[in-house]
């Protein structure tokens, strides 16, 4: 075990933990962020998805020794009162049905409009192709994107 000193959404954090254990098991086991969640344990889901330096992440496969000095944001550090543009479009929209991998569609899509504020669809579908939902929202969560692609201007 290590001793890791860890930057989640703006706050300094420790865990000691073995070098292997992944991120999200960190975040929810060790710290008690429960927002990022556990669906497939192998990065094809999408549910565990977290901003590391500003880009979409898998926590569920990324080794807490791999986070270095990175700056780690959870949904929890979105934005502090919920009214970052995707949450407010993800409202909006109403684009929830069982909610579990919400919080993963969510950063997938801020991570995306941080890096492109202006996505086309296409864009879209690619960049969430991997956040699988099975209540199958998938019309709703672009319609949210472009939204919240609106809200950013």
């Amino acid at each position: 075990m290590a001793l890791y000193k860890l930057q989640i959404n703006g706050k300094t954090y420790e865990a000691d933990v073995d070098a292997d254990t992944p991120l999200l098991w960190v975040l929810r086991d060790n710290l008690g962020l429960v927002g990022t969640k556990y669906g497939c344990g192998i990065a094809q889901c999408g549910a565990c998805t977290v901003h590391l330096n500003g880009r979409a992440v898998r926590s569920c496969v990324l080794p807490v020794s791999a986070v270095g000095s990175a700056k780690v944001t959870t949904i929890e550090g979105l934005s502090e009162n919920g009214d970052h543009p995707v949450q407010l479009a993800w409202d909006e929209v109403d684009v929830p049905q069982c909610g579990y991998c919400q919080a993963g569609q969510i950063m997938t899509a801020a991570a995306l409009l941080a890096e492109n504020p202006n996505p086309t669809p296409a864009q879209i579908d690619n960049a969430m192709q991997g956040n699988i939902c099975r209540c199958g929202t998938y019309h709703r969560i672009r319609e949210a994107v472009q939204l919240a692609s609106s809200k950013l201007k």
